[in-house]
């Protein structure tokens, strides 16, 4: 009986596969973040807790420029619970596809690479929840649904264990 149970689960594990970023090889647009990111921006979100309850809603305003192979995003949150922050990244591009940046709330450097219309963006975050401060680590997925919209999904761990998700949607204004 236990040959059958460690077989099952073998052959169920073996099935199981995940994302690579290799997958979105060939699709289109391609995700350029210096063309992407460039001007006035929009972004709309949620953050869900680790069993998928949405547990805060935001919006954000976004001003990107790049000199070059160098790039800064500022980002201006809001919160539905009032809460505002600021984030500004500076980014660069390493060379084609790759892609390194640092924020005043990112641990370290944060590194990514594109392929076709996707981006794989990992970093740890120091986040504060009820006045503790957290590192988590980001596992970012950007989709760029055409020149104009892209959509971000963010899986949130601490030691392994998922702890949260973001879901966001991003715009390029005229």
């Amino acid at each position: 009986m236990r040959i059958l149970v460690v077989l099952c689960l073998s052959m169920l594990l073996a099935s199981c596969s995940s994302v690579e970023l290799d997958d979105y090889q060939g699709t289109r647009p391609d995700l350029k973040l210096e063309q992407f990111f460039d001007g006035k921006l929009v972004a709309y979100g949620i953050v869900l807790d680790r069993s998928g309850k949405m547990i805060r809603r935001f919006e954000v305003d976004l001003l990107a420029s790049w000199q070059g192979n160098k790039g800064e995003i500022k980002e201006w949150f809001r919160f539905n619970d009032g809460e505002k922050s600021t984030r500004i990244w500076q980014l660069e591009k390493l060379g084609d596809n790759q892609y390194q940046g640092t924020a005043n709330d990112v641990v370290g450097i944060a590194s990514g690479q594109t392929s076709g219309s996707a981006l794989y963006w990992q970093y740890q975050l120091d986040i504060v929840v009820e006045g503790e401060t957290y590192t988590v680590t980001l596992d970012d997925w950007m989709y760029l649904l055409d020149e104009k919209r892209l959509f971000n999904k963010t899986d949130m761990s601490k030691f392994g264990f998922k702890v949260g998700e973001v879901i966001l949607y991003i715009e390029k204004q005229s």
